[in-house]
Order: C-alpha cells, then sequence, then structure tokens
C-alpha cells in the first residue's frame, strides 16, 4: 500500500497561550520598524492602484491619457465578478491544495496565486518535483529582469514536458508575470492533467475577461468568456466506474485474489527472461515490465533502443508505458483507457486494468 501523501504544513493559529510574549524593550526596539514597514506598505498599495487602476475598463472617470496603451495595443483582465464564481474559487483552491501538498516536503506553502507564482520560483520547485529533475537556474532573483529570465526558462521546460505547441499556448512570460489569474490557472490546470495530480478539478470552469484596445486614441473594450476546465473523461478527473472500483471499495479481499491471479499469470511469462514480479502496485509504474511483457506474449524481441531500459524520469517512463499501449493495439487489443500518466503515478486500479485485458486474451498460452 503506497504511503500516505504529506500534508501541506498549516501556519501557526494566532493567540496561542504558549506563544512567547514580546517583552517591553523588544516592543520598544520594534516601534520604527513596525512604523516604517507600515508605510512601505501603504506606498506599495497606492503605487499597486496607480498602476492597475489605469487599466480597468470599469472606470470610465479615468482619461484615455491615463491608459499605458499604445495605438492597437490590448490588455486583458479577468472582470472582477468572476471572483464571486463558486466554481472559480473552488478550483483555486483545489489547486492551491494540490500544490502545497507536493511541495510539503520543502516547506513550501502557497496561500494566493497570483502573488506566490508570478516570479517563477515556486512553479520551478513543483516543475522539479513533478518531472524529479533539477532545473539550472538561479534560486533566488529580486530583479524584475532576473524573475522574468527564470521565468522563461521554468515555462521552456514546461512547455518541452507538456509538448504544447505554440499557437495553443495560453500563457506566456508576460502574462504570468504580470499576474494574470487566467494564465496562471490554464498553465497550473495542465500540469495537473498532464501527471494526473490526485485531485478532482472542477468541470466546466469559465470567467470572463475584458480586452482592452486602443484605437486611434480611444479605449475600446470588449467581454469574451474563456474557459478554463471543461469535460472530462479521463481517469482522475471523471472516471466511470468498473468492476475494479467495486472490488476496492466493497470487496478487498476479492481484489488480492485477483491480483494473485493477475502475478501468477505475468511470472508465468517474465520468469522466461528471469524476472519476478511479487507487487502489482509499483513494478509496472516504469513501463519496462509491460513492454518485455508484450514481446514475450506475442514471441517477439523488442529493439532496446525503442524504449528505456532503466527509464531516469516521468517522461522516459511515460514513453514506455505509452509504447506498450502501442504494441498491444498491433496485436490486436483495444486501446487501453488508463493513460499512460496513470500507470506512471502508481495508480493501482489503471494498472489491473491493463494486465487483466492481457489475462484475458492470453491466460491460455502456454
Amino acid at each position: 500500500m503506497a504511503s500516505p501523501r504529506p500534508k501541506s504544513p498549516r501556519p501557526p493559529v494566532a493567540g496561542r497561550k504558549d506563544e512567547k510574549e514580546e517583552s517591553f524593550w523588544e516592543k520598544i526596539g520594534t516601534l520604527g520598524r513596525k512604523k516604517r514597514i507600515k508605510e512601505v506598505q501603504e506606498v506599495q498599495e497606492e503605487g499597486k492602484y496607480a498602476i492597475d487602476s489605469p487599466g480597468s475598463p470599469t472606470a470610465p472617470d479615468l482619461p484615455p491619457e491615463e491608459y499605458a496603451l499604445e495605438e492597437n495595443e490590448e490588455r486583458s483582465m479577468i472582470e472582477p465578478r468572476s471572483y464571486d464564481d463558486p466554481k472559480l474559487r473552488e478550483l483555486m483552491a483545489v489547486i492551491i491544495e494540490w500544490i502545497n501538498d507536493e511541495l510539503a516536503d520543502q516547506r513550501i506553502i502557497v496561500k494566493n496565486l497570483e502573488e506566490d507564482l508570478y516570479d517563477g520560483q515556486v512553479l520551478q520547485k513543483l516543475l522539479e518535483k513533478l518531472t524529479n529533475r533539477k532545473m539550472d537556474v538561479p534560486e533566488v532573483t529580486q530583479s524584475e529582469e532576473g524573475q522574468k529570465q527564470k521565468l522563461r526558462i521554468v515555462l521552456e521546460e514546461a512547455n518541452r514536458v507538456l509538448k504544447q505547441p505554440s499557437n495553443q499556448m495560453k500563457w506566456s512570460v508576460e502574462s504570468i508575470h504580470s499576474k494574470s489569474i487566467v494564465s496562471i490557472l490554464h498553465l497550473l490546470v495542465a500540469l495537473a492533467r498532464h501527471f494526473r495530480a490526485p485531485v478532482r478539478l472542477p468541470e466546466n470552469v469559465s470567467v470572463n475577461v475584458v480586452i482592452v484596445q486602443k484605437r486611434d486614441g480611444s479605449l475600446m473594450h470588449r467581454t469574451v468568456p474563456e474557459e478554463i476546465t471543461s469535460h472530462y473523461d479521463d481517469l482522475g478527473m471523471r472516471c466511470e466506474r468498473d468492476a475494479f472500483d467495486t472490488l476496492l471499495d466493497h470487496a478487498p479481499e476479492k481484489l488480492q485474489v485477483v491480483k494473485k491471479s493477475l502475478v501468477t499469470f505475468v511470472n508465468k511469462h517474465l520468469n522466461k527472461v528471469n524476472l519476478d514480479v511479487n507487487d502489482l502496485d509499483t513494478q509496472f509504474h516504469d513501463g519496462v515490465y509491460l513492454v518485455l511483457l508484450m514481446g514475450l506474449l506475442e514471441g517477439f524481441f523488442v529493439p532496446l533502443y525503442a524504449f528505456h531500459l532503466t527509464p531516469h524520469d516521468f517522461e522516459q517512463k511515460v514513453h514506455n508505458v505509452n509504447f506498450s499501449f502501442e504494441l498491444m493495439q498491433d496485436t490486436g487489443l483495444a486501446k487501453p483507457k488508463a493513460r499512460p500518466e496513470d500507470i506512471v503515478n502508481l495508480d493501482l486500479k489503471s494498472t489491473l486494468r491493463v494486465l487483466y485485458n492481457l489475462f484475458t486474451k492470453y491466460k491460455n498460452m502456454s
């Protein structure tokens, strides 16, 4: 059984009795610093308002010259009322919980997607955790140019992993760094689905996006709907229940019998090349045994250059499982319902479904 997922650390609750109280001298010593901090925060809020409010199409009292837009330039932003949509708020909460659970061992806590992800730091850590591959970027960057450079490297890696066509990308360095919640959510939803995050994303979440354009010196704006999530049929997002769901939920003792039968079946053939399986939960997740098993069942040699015999990262494992699925289809089996990512992510039901299909066809084979 897989070990329980680490949960994200929770910030301490304020007002606990066992907290150490500030001494009189500590309070005196920090008065000036706290005052300066408050002044800095007020200046930052004023600056933020000065930057954001010119771009708001809902502020008709601002003259066009206040907008920092060139002729024919566009600026888009989420309509404020969209933040009140319960489905959008649920999506953001689910995404935040997923990120915090993934990064719990690094003591990283995300509270606000726009404020915590725009500079690329958290995105870097999340992508490294998901791909199990270290990225060559500076750990801390303070300047805006340094943040954008780091974010550019992180997004290039994300786009490579997601195999996202450039004309279909709904995020960019500029949009992420400008804290566009729409772009940030598009990226995170794509990552969650690609790596089969163990969460259920709310379906059919959409927001209204206001697009402002400067034409002939005047500001024109229009509102368009933007779909963030759609209807999902793949495992982990929306799952059609089958016999394995019933076994896992209501008859775990019978599930052990099924697993024992499948272990006997695969070992009957893998033993021919001195391989042995004793744990279905983990030993098929990299795709190697699936590829070799297909070659043994069909009596053909699988060239070693066609798959990764010792896969080192998520992508290589996905390649192996996907290749085994192609071999299954070449031999007349239906395309497996599970995604390769499901197998790699140790989803037991997905592994059982695939192996049971092989068992059904080849169980009488000597």
